[in-house]
């Protein structure tokens, strides 16, 4: 689980931003919180703010990070790291990003900063009963080893470029325990979806033909939604076109790069009471989108995954995503899992679903750089306040406020 994240010069995050799921000392829903050492971690956040005011930069902050780990082992020589600074920062401001998490019960630190496209620092503490122990510290290529590690990082080191995080080196290179989990929060603990990039129709079908229960309990999560579909029939098949199957003005190159790559044959039927429909071209685009999310939240809860979402309401209804945030709230705590997501919803601004310490705001000061703070920070929000009506009223800021005397009419007249 996520425990905290901070980043700074990531678009439009010039300065400093903090994000924490730690519960403050509100015992508001209290079920929902999952005790850990001295802390309660909270299961969900949601993220409100004005278009362009960095929601979805605070999310690529933490999806660029998660990639990074990953992937930095591939980068080749003279591969610069991708760098998207603040437009008023000089090129010598470092962009940095760091996080605090539990993995395998235990806690971590990790973070790193990136200068002119290249790592400058990077770190790896982690917390066993409690105390900090020091994993590796770096500065530039220098790698200081803690004193568990005197003699464990020489193979790694000799891999490590300017352009790769040594955690991904070492995670490769190292059969050490604490440094593969940390990797793996990484690469298998965080997903991100994004609805205008991502389709999950095809992980859905696999997930469904792989694990009997996960379809049960999608079918279950349909009929309680009034759907009226009572069953599904789904099929995965993974084959290799011939080049007979392909346009013949497509280019020879093109052709022999698509013939060797497999590609997924999807077939999905909804059962209802009298007759079937075919997913992808009778259904609408919200049965589209529960067929697409459904199954794998199931599948990220199951396994107690973090699932970070930009604008999760895109083509789902209100009430949905309403349920799919309690359901979070109400997973079993031995399978921790939680959901951190922005939207522009304002019905889910619900003290009946939300304490005040989860919902968090995006502003732009007046360097257009993003601030991000939460509503258990605004002084004299009462617990039974209409959080909907006080944030729309520009209570709590984080709306555009437009000028009183702008006027659409106006502007369409004059043309």
């Amino acid at each position: 689980m996520v425990l905290q994240f901070s980043c700074s010069n990531h678009k439009s995050i010039k300065d400093k931003i903090i994000f924490s799921a730690i519960a403050g000392s509100d015992n508001t829903f209290e079920e929902g919180l999952k005790p850990f050492s001295n802390f309660r971690v909270m299961s969900s956040a949601v993220i409100y703010g004005a278009n362009g005011s960095g929601k979805s930069n605070f999310i690529n902050a933490l999806e660029f990070m998660r990639n990074l780990v990953s992937e930095s082992i591939n980068h080749q020589p003279g591969e610069g790291i991708f760098q998207a600074p603040h437009k008023l920062n000089s090129p010598n401001v470092p962009s940095k990003y760091d996080i605090q998490f539990v993995k395998a019960d235990i806690r971590y630190a990790y973070g790193f900063s990136i200068v002119r496209n290249a790592v400058e620092e990077e770190y790896l503490y982690y917390f066993p009963k409690g105390r900090q122990v020091k994993i590796f510290e770096r500065e530039n290529m220098d790698i200081k080893p803690g004193d568990k590690y005197k003699n464990a990082f020489e193979v790694s080191k000799s891999i490590l470029k300017e352009n790769r995080l040594f955690l991904s080196c070492a995670a490769n290179y190292t059969n050490i325990r604490e440094i593969e989990n940390a990797f793996l929060f990484f690469r298998e603990d965080i997903v991100i979806y994004n609805p205008q990039v991502n389709n999950w129709t095809e992980y859905s079908i696999q997930l469904m033909q792989q694990h009997e229960e996960i379809k049960k309990a999608f079918v279950e999560i349909l009929q309680a939604l009034g759907t009226g579909i009572r069953d599904v029939k789904v099929r995965l098949e993974k084959t290799r076109l011939s080049a007979k199957d392909l346009p013949q003005e497509r280019p020879d190159a093109l052709k022999m790069r698509v013939t060797s790559q497999e590609v997924g044959v999807i077939e999905a039927k909804l059962v209802y009471d009298e007759f079937e429909t075919d997913l992808m071209t009778e259904e609408s685009m919200g049965i589209k989108k529960l067929f697409e999310v459904i199954c794998p939240i199931t599948d990220i809860i199951r396994k107690g995954k973090i699932l970070v979402c930009d604008e999760i309401e895109t083509s789902l209804h209100e009430s949905i995503v309403y349920e799919i945030v309690n359901l979070f709230r109400l997973v079993n705590k031995d399978q921790f899992a939680q959901l951190i997501f922005s939207t522009h919803d304002t019905s889910l601004l619900d003290s009946t679903l939300f304490r005040r310490d989860q919902i968090w705001f995006t502003q732009l000061d007046h360097q257009r750089s993003t601030d991000l703070y939460s509503l258990a920070e605004i002084k004299n929000v009462r617990k039974t306040e209409n959080l909907e009506k006080g944030y729309i009223s520009g209570k709590y800021g984080a709306i555009p406020i437009l000028n009183r005397n702008f006027s659409f009419d106006d502007v369409c007249n004059s043309q």
